[in-house]
């Protein structure tokens, strides 16, 4: 089994703000020189959650329609883990 974690990578989160989607990608872009090839932000207006993933770099996956669309009080953001066998 797994004795410690083999991953490097991060999770940004922000809670309670208006502009908590935006925080959030700023965080993903600023970390994004470690070499992530994809990302993902996930929402919550404590009903639903709306998601967005894809591949690539953050500034070409976040645009500002998929900022505003996942504009809520409660935002998760990172890179998937990579597998490593």
């Amino acid at each position: 089994m797994f004795d410690k974690f083999h991953e490097e990578c991060a999770v940004m989160g922000v809670y309670g703000h208006p502009e908590a989607a935006n925080m959030v990608y700023l965080g993903l872009y600023a970390l994004q020189h470690r070499g992530q090839e994809s990302s993902g932000i996930v929402s919550s207006d404590g009903k639903a959650l709306i998601s967005h993933r894809q591949m690539g770099l953050v500034a070409d996956i976040f645009k500002e329609e998929v900022i505003k669309r996942l504009r809520n009080p409660a935002v998760l953001g990172g890179p998937p883990p990579t597998s490593r066998n």
